[in-house]
């Protein structure tokens, strides 16, 4: 990207974003090939994720005569999930998704996601699946696959699933990483996700795609539990997170409850509270169909297959040039 051009030109070169456009050709094929329907859901919406460590953006309309509060989503999958217990089948969608605080080489806080839903799926069939788009798309050796466990023990020496929070701050002592907002009141799980990023993370996926499954059911999100392992994944490029899939919950009781938690997690820290998403519960109580389902960074995957380095050489315009 060229740093001394005028702020009106595409911070992407024009042949990369003739290439960007190939790879998405290529991408609406293989779902094409397979049977799997092209949706499109709202970006607007009246409630939005209540994870912690995600951050939506409100947006005001003026609708009905009154000014309404919506969010711009992080990712369609509440409304994807609506379709599918509306008997949708097989679906998925590329759409622009919004998360706030998010700036630099990996992130922008507008970006292009592609989500897929597949019923009669587990997450390991949809890894299957989604190797096969990595191959096509990367023209990359086959993805290996590791447990949670067996990549976090190779370099830290413990199995991370029985630690506790002191015994996991000791080990980030005892290897010099200390960060701010990091103590005495962190969680086992906070010190997971911490050490995992910083001595896991970046050794993933060198010269193949990694997927990483069973995860801590402390991590589950919208994930199934099953023998104390969340049923999902995620998947590594050349150290860089490129992809999160899940068996996904279909328990509209334990989906709530862990919307309740999340909330209350939220209020401890001073962030805001969004309302919990009553279509998405009243779908799953309807009905929500055995699936699996997986969102993908496309700027990422396309920012690797080009062989580029920052988002922003295969974005037109980024948020500072917007």
């Amino acid at each position: 990207m060229d740093e001394a051009a005028p702020r009106w030109r595409p911070s992407a070169e024009i042949e990369v974003l003739r290439g960007r456009a190939a790879i998405l050709a290529r991408l609406r094929a293989f779902f094409a090939d397979r049977g799997v329907l092209e949706v499109e859901t709202p970006a607007l919406s009246a409630a939005t994720v209540t994870d912690l460590h995600l951050h939506s953006l409100e947006a005001r309309a003026l609708y009905a005569g009154e000014s309404r509060l919506f969010y711009l989503q992080t990712s369609p999958e509440f409304a994807m999930k609506r379709l599918l217990a509306a008997g949708s089948g097989p679906i998925f969608q590329l759409c622009r998704s919004f998360r706030d605080g998010e700036s630099g080489r990996l992130h922008n806080p507008e970006f292009t996601m592609l989500e897929w839903y597949r019923p009669g799926f587990d997450h390991h069939r949809l890894m299957d699946e989604m190797a096969d788009l990595l191959e096509l798309l990367l023209g990359w050796p086959r993805a290996e696959r590791k447990t949670y466990g067996d990549a976090f023990a190779a370099v830290y020496g413990i199995d991370p699933h029985p630690a506790g929070a002191q015994e996991l701050q000791a080990l980030a002592t005892s290897r010099g990483i200390e960060v701010v907002g990091y103590g005495e009141e962190s969680s086992a799980d906070d010190w997971l996700q911490l050490l995992f990023s910083l001595g896991v993370e970046p050794g993933l996926g060198r010269g193949r795609p990694t997927f990483i499954y069973d995860y801590p059911a402390s991590q589950a999100a919208l994930a199934r539990v099953s023998g104390g392992r969340a049923r999902r994944f995620e998947v590594y490029v050349e150290g860089i997170e490129l992809a999160n899939g899940f068996h996904e919950l279909s328990d509209a009781a334990e989906q709530r409850r862990r919307f309740v938690a999340d909330r209350e997690a939220r209020g401890r820290r001073g962030l805001p509270q969004p309302p919990i998403d009553e279509n998405l519960l009243a779908a799953l109580e309807s009905g929500l169909p055995d699936c699996a389902g997986v969102a993908l960074g496309i700027d990422r995957l396309v920012m690797l297959a080009l062989g580029k380095k920052s988002l922003a050489e295969v974005i037109a315009f980024p948020a500072d040039r917007a």
